[in-house]
């Protein structure tokens, strides 16, 4: 199993943070079909102030352009990254359009 890490940022605004964790407490069901229909076996997301972190462990079945084509193809996934834009930003320095970025791993124990 693969394990992957990304990186985003919440807009600075503590009412905008307290809603975006309270989203996470009541996810959508489509959204957590999606994530295991995608090969997804694992997801944690984890806030400190703004920033975020989350973690994805995957199976043989995950690709990172097959995710992409499944949640450009359902409804539900887009209606759902729009209501979350609202509550995100981009990482300082990352291409226009992007959201999570993949971190690299420079430490394993």
């Amino acid at each position: 199993m693969n394990k992957y890490c990304f990186a985003l940022d919440l807009k600075d605004d503590p009412e905008l943070i307290q809603a975006y964790d309270e989203w996470h407490q009541q996810v959508w069901p489509e959204i957590i079909t999606s994530i295991k229909d995608a090969g997804i076996a694992n997801l944690e997301i984890y806030r400190y102030a703004n920033r975020l972190m989350m973690l994805m462990e995957v199976d043989e079945r995950y690709s990172a352009e097959r995710k992409a084509a499944m949640d450009a193809a359902n409804e539900k996934v887009q209606e759902w990254e729009t209501l979350m834009w609202k509550y995100q930003q981009a990482l300082p320095g990352v291409k226009p359009g992007d959201k999570w970025v993949m971190m690299n791993k420079i430490f394993e124990l």
